[in-house]
């Protein structure tokens, strides 16, 4: 059976399938990409082949994708969700470190605002749960703000149902984001938890970070990517994947995985 190719996201019918940039900017996603023209070519290429979800994050650089998005596609388009996170200092390449402090969660808002150019964020994520800040002072401060009209939807990263069953009582929560994928089952209780809730469902790293290429069960590559993607397409209707290139021609092939039987 062929899944749906499209579903409710952050209010919106969208393309299930959508594009994630965090491949877009420098080694260790530090820094600009090695050719910021092929990044914004990369970009308008996936919005012209159907693509209606963009996830990006204020980390990813920092800034450099979320400003890469506003110089390939702004003014956006009205069936566009542009998804951002924020939650996350940057110290150097490869270097993450989660701050849940309320200040400076509305710092992140207010920068992706202007990074993107907009007056309000369709869909925004807490990236990472501060272990060191309550978990609703975190959610509270971004419930806050989407109250103030700078957020639309409200989504969460890397929590469990315990985490998401006490954010549900604070704000209102559209969708999660885990990693998830063939080859990593973890969030599999949290993936029926929001079907249960009606919530959507974006695995990140749906390509296992590269490690399902080198797995031994892959013979051709884009073959196998799209094999990735069909799976998690038909896992459940509430899967929204993200898969990240920074190369057109793989683009073009992962999105021919919700079209071709």
């Amino acid at each position: 059976m062929t899944a749906a190719r499209t579903g409710l996201l952050a209010g919106k019918q969208v393309r299930r399938l959508g594009l994630g940039t965090m491949r877009l900017t420098g080694p260790g996603i530090w820094g600009p990409p090695a050719s910021e023209a092929d990044a914004v070519q990369l970009l308008r290429k996936a919005v012209e082949l159907g693509v209606q979800h963009i996830d990006t994050a204020d980390a990813y650089g920092p800034n450099v994708a979320e400003e890469l998005i506003r110089k390939a596609l702004f003014p956006y388009a009205d069936d566009l969700i542009i998804a951002t996170k924020g939650g996350f200092t940057r110290q150097g390449p490869g270097k993450w470190t989660p701050c849940g402090v309320p200040a400076y969660l509305r710092q992140c808002v207010e920068m992706s605002l202007r990074q993107l150019n907009v007056e309000a964020i369709d869909l925004y994520y807490l990236h990472r749960v501060d272990p060191n800040v309550p978990l609703a002072d975190q959610v509270g401060e971004l419930e806050k703000m989407r109250q103030e009209g700078k957020i639309k939807c409200l989504g969460l990263s890397k929590v469990d149902i315990l985490q998401l069953t006490q954010a549900i009582t604070i704000a209102p929560i559209v969708a999660v984001q885990n990693q998830f994928s063939i080859l990593d089952y973890q969030s599999e209780d949290v993936i029926r938890w929001c079907e249960q809730n009606e919530i959507a469902f974006i695995p990140y790293a749906p390509l296992s970070a590269g490690r399902y290429f080198s797995s031994g069960e892959v013979r051709n590559q884009s073959a196998s990517a799209a094999h990735a993607l069909k799976w998690l397409l038909n896992y459940s209707t509430v899967m929204f994947p993200i898969p990240g290139t920074s190369r057109v021609e793989h683009l073009e092939e992962n999105l021919r995985s919700d079209i071709e039987g």
